[in-house]
């Protein structure tokens, strides 16, 4: 009898092992804890390489030999240079444009939020591009585009229309990109949308309605501020997006013609690459890198205001 009510007691003698080293640590840096191999993967991979970056700037080196420091001697022949301006107008240009993604995404998403059949299928070939390599687009674009055999030639000649060299135009080359871009960009939005439509407060949804509110009143006061996360990373993303375009203009044009259709992250690579000035090239990364990272404070502290 005493070797069972032994054996229980052993059975039940909590274990306070865990309690021990729950004690032991303070409450602080449990988070920190679990929080610290993506945090040694984020310092790894991000910002070592743009730590190493900003100080490759004030460096000439050519790749393999030595480096030599030269100050502020990359971003004075960063300003100074032709190609840099191009560069950057048409990475503006590429964010004007890029802006139409948002909305033109919501709309589709409204389009296809609604229950009919076949719908599932619409939706797949709208988000089938998003899906698509870069790379993969823009060979179907060139195609397009393409002067003889291309599809958009033939639909400008069958309405009495000019036909266009688009991609040797230097006037509207960068347009012609852009509209290749927008083609995945525009669907990736779409997806962001419906995520957030899927997640709409029905009773507010009912009470506007038993308010009569309809249409543009129903969308602009009561679906529009509930979607706001969506279009806040739906922004953000597109600005990142057109800022670091770089598949398309490698793969369409290489910047041509005659430099025209570059832009800042294609400047980079082939500056680094090609012409073998590591630290030129790291220069028009840490200004490409400053652009996006004010443009993004600022969009940051605008949505935190707005929701405050």
């Amino acid at each position: 009898m005493n070797n069972q009510n032994t054996s229980t007691l052993r059975v039940n003698r909590p274990n306070n092992k865990s309690n021990v080293v729950h004690q032991r640590i303070p409450k602080v840096f449990i988070p920190w804890i679990f929080m610290a191999p993506a945090l040694i993967l984020f310092s790894i991979y991000v910002l070592y390489p743009i730590v190493e970056s900003f100080i490759l700037s004030f460096y000439s080196w050519d790749g393999l030999g030595e480096k030599i420091w030269v100050g502020f001697d990359n971003y004075i022949q960063l300003f100074d240079s032709e190609t840099f301006w191009t560069a950057l107008t048409n990475n503006i240009i590429w964010m004007v444009l890029f802006m139409l993604a948002p909305p033109i995404g919501l709309g589709i998403a409204l389009f296809l939020n609604q229950q009919v059949a076949g719908i599932r299928l619409v939706k797949a070939l709208f988000f089938f591009p998003f899906v698509i390599s870069q790379v993969v687009i823009g060979l179907v674009f060139s195609w397009f585009y393409d002067p003889n055999l291309g599809l958009l030639n033939s639909i400008l000649d069958l309405f009495g229309f000019h036909t266009i060299a688009l991609l040797s135009s230097e006037e509207y080359v960068t347009y012609g990109i852009i509209a290749a871009g927008l083609w995945p960009q525009i669907a990736y939005c779409m997806i962001l949308y419906l995520t957030g439509l899927n997640s709409l407060n029905p009773e507010q949804i009912e009470a506007a309605r038993l308010d009569r509110a309809k249409g543009i009143k129903m969308l602009r006061y009561i679906i529009l501020p509930q979607l706001s996360p969506a279009t806040f990373i739906a922004v953000v993303v597109t600005v990142i997006g057109a800022l670091r375009s770089f598949d398309l203009v490698a793969t369409m044009t290489a910047g041509g013609p005659w430099g025209s259709s570059t832009v800042l992250a294609y400047m980079m690579y082939e500056e680094s690459i090609f012409n073998y000035r590591m630290g030129y090239g790291a220069a028009v990364a840490v200004v490409l890198f400053l652009i996006m990272a004010v443009y993004i404070t600022y969009f940051l502290i605008r949505m935190l205001r707005s929701e405050q």
